[in-house]
């Protein structure tokens, strides 16, 4: 029914618009639940007879890193459906399916039944939904390209991260308004409530205006809208078909093992940088509680207004992705390459060091949070653009580099390594957070000292990882 190859092209694939649109709307999807699990969690969970059923702060932290890791943990079995059996289409469609029916129980919470079953199922089925497509779609990216317009790849990739975080931004600013923004005189959501307030009637102030089933459900439908815009371009995709049993004996031969050997060195590393990065979600959430959120007045268009602590890191990661992506694909990679090769792992092991340098910002403003002072939002913001100039050295090389160092017959599975890092790195978060509590359910390492704890980690890895990368022999693999 389909073209089972790319067009001979050196221009742009025509499939590649279809995938970007739907990666935006799965995107808003995703990270504008996340965004708000932590508060939701910990401020607004309770049960259809208004009883309070809240988690506590750690507790949701480690729950929270529990579920992202598992969301990437699951690229492991749809790597294995797409390329094995059901082919990227086919398992990307399917799986879409279960995703939306994860946002729908998230929609039931506080409505029939008990909240946290709605809750821990509906995050199960994202997390499996998810999970299963992300290797298919970024490795389907890859699909669409042939030999002649391969010098395109690495700028495509760049604007398919692009358009992952202007659905993040997009659903950072609007999520966490639905759910607990009220109608408070100089906050964000005064930008928003005069479009709003004729549709669901005036609140008093101190009201919140919408809602978790608002807040959850706006991720559910553009979900639905992501399914929709992909299966749209159906007719414009090379749809690479799965190999059955001939995947297996190819995976486990020893030239692939081998290789898989070797990503795995490089990709062990990236493990901390997720388990640092995803902690913007939670523990600097919660230290976002205690800043000043206002926001300077030079800031154009929100300045002076205040933040929800929801917001500081979700709209401000993928609004820096956006304006940092462009800058350093046209202006800093050029500059430097002057002077020297820019390879992968060169970005890479550099931006473990500026993550390192993030963290150690936030670890000074938590002494200062610590002393009994109030610092201004706008150094976490700071740290907030130090850590995303580390995600686009580490975050999108890492993505270019799975698919071009798999081997053509295991690109969906070597991706889902990578997006194993991730799942790991959050495990080993979830973990830790676990771990470092008392029996009373306290924290061992407290303030300052925790945020510095993995300052200290990633350094390390940083100094460790140009010893691993300095024995690692680059091979392209294309369709």
């Amino acid at each position: 029914m389909y073209r089972i190859f790319p067009i001979d092209t050196s221009r742009l694939p025509p499939g590649i618009p279809f995938i970007i649109g739907n990666e935006a709307a799965e995107r808003f999807s995703f990270y504008g639940m996340r965004s708000i699990l932590l508060a939701y969690m910990t401020l607004y969970l309770v049960q259809p007879d208004g009883t309070n059923h809240m988690f506590g702060t750690k507790e949701a932290e480690a729950w929270i890193h529990l579920f992202v890791g598992s969301a990437y943990f699951f690229p492991i079995f749809g790597g294995i459906l797409a390329d094995a059996y059901w082919g990227k289409f086919k398992t990307i469609m399917l799986l879409s399916i279960c995703y939306c029916l994860g946002h729908a129980c998230l929609a039931f919470m506080g409505v029939w039944g008990d909240s946290r079953v709605w809750l821990l199922l509906g995050l199960s089925l994202i997390a499996l939904g998810s999970g299963g497509i992300k290797p298919c779609v970024s490795s389907h990216v890859g699909d669409q390209f042939c030999k002649r317009n391969k010098h395109l790849i690495s700028k495509v990739f760049g604007w398919f991260y692009f358009s992952i975080n202007f659905g993040a931004f997009m659903s950072g600013l609007l999520t966490p308004f639905l759910l607990e923004a009220a109608r408070v005189e100089g906050s964000l959501g005064e930008l928003i409530y005069p479009y709003v307030s004729g549709i669901v009637g005036q609140k008093e102030t101190g009201e919140t205006i919408f809602g978790p089933h608002y807040a959850f459900g706006l991720p559910g439908v553009l979900m639905a809208i992501a399914t929709f815009v992909f299966w749209m371009g159906r007719k414009d995709f090379a749809h690479i078909p799965p190999r059955g049993k001939a995947f297996f004996v190819d995976t486990f031969s020893k030239e692939n093992m081998i290789i898989l050997a070797r990503l795995a060195s490089i990709f062990s590393f990236v493990i901390l940088f997720w388990a640092l990065f995803d902690q913007i979600g939670t523990l600097w959430q919660v230290q976002a509680r205690e800043l000043n959120r206002t926001l300077p007045d030079w800031i154009p268009l929100f300045g002076g207004m205040e933040m929800l602590a929801a917001q500081v890191s979700a709209v401000w990661n993928p609004l820096f992705i956006l304006l940092l992506i462009p800058v350093f694909s046209y202006f800093i990679y050029p500059f430097l390459e002057r002077f020297t090769e820019i390879t992968p792992l060169a970005k890479i092991s550099a931006g473990l060091w500026v993550a390192g340098f993030a963290f150690a910002i936030v670890s000074i403003i938590q002494i200062q949070v610590d002393a009994g002072y109030t610092p201004s939002v706008f150094w976490q913001v700071l740290a907030c653009l130090v850590l995303t100039a580390a995600e686009v050295l580490v975050s999108i090389t890492c993505l270019e580099f799975a698919y071009t160092q798999a081997p053509n017959s295991m690109k969906s599975v070597i991706m889902a390594l990578f997006l194993l890092t991730v799942s790991l790195g959050n495990y080993l978060a979830s973990g830790l957070k676990f771990l470092l509590v008392d029996s009373q359910g306290q924290p061992l390492l407290l303030g300052a000292d925790e945020f510095w704890f993995w300052t200290i980690l990633v350094c390390i890895a940083a100094f460790s990882f140009k010893f691993v990368a300095s024995r690692y022999n680059e091979i392209d693999h294309f369709q």
